[in-house]
Parts: C-alpha cells; sequence; structure tokens
C-alpha cells in the first residue's frame, strides 16, 4: 500500500567542514605505520642473529 510521504533524504556531503589537518593525520599514520613494522623487522633480525651464535 503507497504512502504520499516523500523518500527519506540521505545527504551526499559530509554535514562537517573539512578538516584542515586531514593530511597531516594521514601523513602521520602512515608514517608511524612504517617505523613500526621497521622496528618490528630490526627487532626480528637482531632476535635471529642472536639465536644463530
Amino acid at each position: 500500500m503507497p504512502t504520499n510521504t516523500p523518500p527519506p533524504y540521505f545527504p551526499q556531503g559530509s554535514l562537517q567542514p573539512p578538516d584542515p589537518n586531514r593530511w597531516r593525520k594521514i601523513k602521520g599514520g602512515f608514517f608511524g605505520c612504517l617505523a613500526l613494522i621497521l622496528l618490528l623487522l630490526v627487532a626480528l633480525a637482531t632476535w635471529l642473529v642472536t639465536r644463530a651464535h
């Protein structure tokens, strides 16, 4: 049974203004993850070298 109410409105854009520090946050997260991966690789290499002796 159809009703006379219009369909719900879903806004396509964000309701908040764009964040001016957005790119800085993305770069910080990327380089933070990269530093963590490098630290884990160095720790793994150190563990393997010390275990071999």
